[in-house]
């Protein structure tokens, strides 16, 4: 939930016609955040609505409750308009506020271990694989991608997340997650490599199946 005293701003996605995060330039986006950083209204509805739902399937991903993932976004963006007057755009606006989604979760964690544990928490999985893409080849045929990636270790599946899902250049999530750029290289290869063999296994599992209810 949003900390006591802080505003609440809703988080509105840009509508159908307006592009939306993987086809909008970063630099369009990072105009807009230094627009909305001189007090444009307009200019900070199109920097949120561009990259609500990149600050969305990122938290989702890292953080282990899906109940969370709202509150997040909205701590994310609470914590970015709140940031602007220091931000000069000396990286992308999509990076910079990744980043702090990235804070914002690992707060959220150390906030999680400090206090009692009332219930078990949901499989993050389920919120994942409702915001999951739809575009990417073979995951649109019965595959979740979010069980897929769950399989990944934590650093392979951020490093391919943030390059092969949410568009960010390689020096943009190295710069994000403090490695060199050919780790991130080698993790994003690795996980890429992974997730074609999961998915063949998937598929010839499902094919068995075909088989055996054919029979």
């Amino acid at each position: 939930m949003p900390r006591e005293g802080h505003q609440v701003i809703t988080l509105t996605p840009l509508p159908a016609s307006v592009p939306q995060a993987r086809s909008t330039t970063d630099e369009s986006i990072t105009a807009w955040a230094l627009a909305a950083r001189g007090g444009d209204p307009e200019a900070v509805e199109r920097f949120v609505g561009a990259l609500h739902r990149d600050v969305q399937r990122f938290v989702a991903h890292l953080c282990a409750d899906p109940q969370a993932v709202d509150d997040l976004a909205q701590d994310t963006f609470l914590r970015a308009l709140g940031s602007l007057h220091r931000f000069e755009g000396r990286c992308s606006a999509r990076t910079w506020l990744l980043s702090i989604a990235r804070r914002a979760v690992t707060d959220s964690f150390r906030y999680a271990a400090a206090r009692p544990r009332l219930s078990d928490v949901p499989d993050w999985r389920l919120a994942v694989e409702h915001a999951q893409p739809r575009w990417l080849p073979g995951f649109d045929d019965g595959v979740a991608l979010a069980d897929l990636l769950g399989a990944l270790p934590e650093e392979r599946r951020e490093a391919f997340l943030l390059t092969q899902m949410l568009g960010l250049s390689y020096e943009d999530a190295a710069e994000l997650t403090g490695c060199p750029i050919g780790t991130v290289r080698s993790r994003v290869a690795r996980a890429r490599a992974t997730l074609v063999q999961l998915l063949a296994a998937a598929e010839g599992a499902r094919g068995d199946e075909d088989v055996l209810v054919a029979a």
